[in-house]
């Protein structure tokens, strides 16, 4: 199923599930129509950066652009699950433009689904702000590996053995 929405109310990311059995979520709201897109805790880190990048180059966003990434609506029912992501500025509109495709099983069938979110530069800082949140609400990092440490109170890594 694809989507194509010009006018986003809500765009954010979240996660459903405890600690070390996060998933991770996209989802972009406009009026009645809910989309939540599954994705990887890698993906999510690797558009704020690249959608920060984009800020770099544009004007700064005024306390009136301002908003906030708010917490995933639930229930979470994802359509399908993110293969890869891009996202570009639109001069003509002042919108970041976000686009999604579905990873499919079968590459050779090109039937992939797609999706694009038109978002304004307030709701872009604000998925930021919300990635960078979430990413540190997670398990620490190993500080000789870097993997995730495992559950308890002290965290455990196996590099440690």
């Amino acid at each position: 199923m694809d989507f194509d929405i010009e006018h986003v109310d809500v765009f954010t990311t979240g996660t459903v599930g405890p600690k070390g059995q996060r998933t991770f979520f996209l989802q972009a709201i406009s009026g009645d129509t809910t989309v939540s897109l599954k994705l990887e805790k890698q993906q999510v880190l690797a558009m704020a950066e690249h959608l920060a990048g984009l800020l770099e180059d544009l004007p700064e966003i005024s306390a009136q652009e301002w908003t906030s990434a708010p917490e995933l609506f639930v229930p979470v029912e994802p359509v399908w699950v993110i293969g890869a992501m891009g996202a570009m500025y639109d001069p003509t509109s002042d919108n970041v433009v976000v686009m999604a495709e579905e990873i499919v099983e079968d590459p050779e069938l090109d039937n992939a689904a797609t999706a694009t979110f038109r978002i304004n530069r307030g709701q872009t800082l604000a998925f930021i702000e919300r990635a960078h949140e979430i990413i540190e609400a997670g398990r620490p990092p190993c500080p000789w590996c870097s993997r995730p440490l495992n559950h308890g109170e002290d965290g455990f890594c196996p590099c440690w053995n």
